[in-house]
C-alpha cells in the first residue's frame, strides 16, 4: 500500500542515505484520515477506547493518529526505539485495543472505508513522560466534546497562526508531543508538511533549500547540528521561514544567537511546557531584553512561584527559584493515566505543577531553574543546573555543556560538569569563578566527546555518570 502522501516529492539524504522527506498535503491527508478512523471503526474501537502506534515519522502515522483522534479515539504513541520489553510495559498500562506497530498494520489503515470526522481532534494523543521521576507515565486529556475540540485547537493557532500557505517542515520524531501539535495545527488548517522519517542535518538543510518551508520547530540539539554541518554556507540564509520554534531543552545562547543571525529578524520564537501542558512564550525580541527567559504565560494562563518546602529540599532558593505552578484553562485539564494519586499532586484548583522550578521577574518573565529531579543539594544548599550552564555554555568553545551531581561525603552532593568542545577546564572554572557563587562552581570537571541524549533532544542527565564511566566512590574532586 503506498503511503498517503504517494506522489509527492520523496528523496533520500545524500549523508546517511536512509532519511527520506515525504510532502504531505492537507486534502491528501484529510481523505487517508477517513480512512484510517473508517478502518479503526471496522475493527471494533468504540469511543474512548486506546490505539497504540511504536512507529516512526511518516505521512501514513499522522493521518493514522489525527483520524483515530478525529472519531474520538485516544491514540497512544510510543517510542519507537523502545525495546520490546519497554513497549510491552506500556501496552500493558495503556490496554490497547489496536496496536499499530509496523508498516504493514499501519498501511492496512489506509485502506479503510471513509468515516465521518469530528472538525478537530476530539483529544490529545496520549504520551508518556520520560520517566525521569521513576515510571513513565500516561497524559491524557480524556473525550472533549466539539465545542471543548475547537477551543483547543483556537488556543494553540492562535499564538502559532498557521495558514493554508504553510508548509511545515517535521524533524521531531512523532511520539514528541510537539511533533503532533504543530503538524495538527497546520493540516487542519490546509497547509502542508515535510516530514522527515528521522532527523538528519544534511536533509533538512536539503528540505530548507529544496522547499522552502515556511514554518519548523527543531530542538536546540538539531539547531547545534545544522549550524556544525560541513554543508551549511557560510552566509547561508534560511529565509523561506517566517518562524522557527524551538523547545524540548535549554538552549545555550550562542546557538539561539547563530540561528537568529540566519532568518529574518523577530522569527526565533521559544516555548516552555511539557507533555502535561504548555506554559509560556517567548518571542525573539523578548528573549533579547529578557537574557534567558523562556517567555511569558501564554494567553489565558498565569505562573506563580511556590517554595520546594518538601523538608530536605530547603525553601524558596536565594534567587527567588521555587516550583513553577500554571494556572490553565479548563479545556487544557490533563490527568496520568491510571494514576489518581499522580493527578492530585499535579494540581491544586486550576493550577498545576510538573516540578519544574524556576522564578518570575518584576515584568512576568519566567527564567528556568531546571526540573525538580535534576536538583544537587550540597551541603543543605539547593543547587540548580540551568544556572550553571547558562554561565558555562556562553564560554568560547563549549559546545555543550551538563550539570550534575554526585555523591559525596563531605558535601552530601557535589557539584560537577561534563562538556564537549575545546574549552580548557582552566577557562570553565575562571568563568564559574567569575559569575557564580562558590557553593554553585563545579568542583569536578569531565570532557567528552559526546553528551547522551534522547531522540527528542532531551539530556539524559540521570545517565551521565555511567555514560563518562564515573565510579563514583572513586571520582576525583578539586577544588
Amino acid at each position: 500500500m503506498p503511503v498517503c502522501g504517494a506522489g509527492a516529492d520523496r528523496y533520500a539524504a545524500g549523508v546517511s542515505g536512509n532519511a527520506v522527506v515525504e510532502i504531505l498535503t492537507a486534502d491528501v491527508a484529510e481523505a487517508a484520515q477517513r480512512r484510517a478512523a473508517g478502518a479503526l471503526l471496522a475493527l471494533g474501537c468504540q469511543r474512548g477506547d486506546r490505539v497504540a502506534f511504536g512507529l516512526g515519522s511518516s505521512p501514513n502515522l499522522i493521518c493514522a493518529v489525527l483520524g483515530a483522534a478525529r472519531i474520538g479515539l485516544i491514540p497512544v504513541l510510543l517510542n519507537a526505539t523502545l525495546t520490546d520489553h519497554e513497549r510491552d510495559l506500556l501496552m500493558a498500562d495503556a490496554d490497547p485495543t489496536v496496536k499499530v506497530l509496523d508498516q504493514p498494520t499501519l498501511a492496512a489503515l489506509m485502506a479503510g472505508p471513509e468515516a465521518e470526522l469530528a472538525p478537530h481532534p476530539l483529544t490529545r494523543p496520549m504520551h508518556f513522560t520520560s520517566g525521569t521521576t521513576g515510571r513513565p507515565k500516561g497524559v491524557t486529556t480524556g473525550i472533549w466534546d466539539e465545542a471543548t475540540a475547537k477551543a483547543v485547537f483556537e488556543d494553540e493557532a492562535s499564538v502559532w497562526q498557521f495558514d493554508a500557505n504553510d508548509l511545515h517542515m517535521v524533524c521531531s520524531p512523532m511520539y514528541h508531543t510537539v511533533s503532533v501539535r504543530f503538524c495538527t495545527g497546520t493540516l487542519l488548517s490546509g497547509g502542508s508538511l515535510a516530514i522527515l522519517s528521522r532527523f538528519d542535518a544534511g536533509l533538512a538543510l536539503s528540505t530548507l533549500r529544496r522547499h522552502r518551508p515556511t514554518t519548523a520547530f527543531l530542538v536546540p540539539t538539531h539547531l547545534q547540528r545544522i549550524l556544525q554541518s560541513p554543508e551549511l554556507g557560510a552566509d547561508e540564509q534560511f529565509d523561506s521561514l517566517r518562524f522557527l520554534a524551538h523547545a524540548g531543552a535549554p538552549c545555550p545562547p550562542s546557538v539561539k544567537r547563530a540561528t537568529m543571525e540566519r532568518v529574518h529578524p523577530g522569527e526565533v520564537w521559544e516555548f516552555y511546557g511539557s507533555t502535561e501542558a504548555q506554559f509560556t512564550v517567548c518571542g525573539p525580541d523578548e528573549w533579547l531584553t529578557h537574557p534567558g527567559t523562556v517567555g511569558r504565560a501564554r494567553p489565558g494562563r498565569t505562573l506563580s512561584i511556590a517554595p520546594v518546602n518538601d523538608g530536605d529540599a530547603g525553601d524558596e532558593a536565594d534567587d527567588g527559584s521555587g516550583t513553577i505552578w500554571c494556572n490553565l484553562p479548563p479545556f487544557a485539564r490533563f490527568s496520568y493515566w491510571g494514576d489518581p494519586n499522580a493527578t492530585a499532586g499535579a494540581w491544586r484548583g486550576d493550577a498545576c505543577t510538573v516540578g519544574d522550578l524556576g522564578r518570575l521577574d518584576a515584568d512576568g518573565y519566567l527564567y528556568l531553574s531546571g526540573r525538580r529531579h535534576d536538583l544537587i543539594i550540597s551541603g543543605g544548599v539547593n543547587v540548580y543546573p540551568a544556572e550553571i550552564e547558562a554561565v558555562l555554555a556562553a564560554v568560547p568553545g563549549v559546545e555543550q555543556v551538563a550539570v550534575f551531581g554526585l555523591d559525596d561525603e563531605q558535601w552530601g552532593q557535589r557539584v560537577a560538569v561534563a562538556y564537549v568542545g575545546r574549552a580548557a577546564e582552566d577557562t570553565l572554572r575562571a568563568a564559574a569563578s567569575d559569575h557564580l557563587a562558590p557553593y554553585k562552581r563545579p568542583k569536578s570537571y569531565f570532557p567528552a566527546q559526546d553528551l547522551p541524549h534522547t531522540a527528542t533532544g532531551k539530556l539524559l542527565r540521570r545517565s551521565l555518570p555511567e555514560h563518562l564511566g564515573i565510579h563514583q566512590e572513586a571520582s576525583s574532586s578539586r577544588e
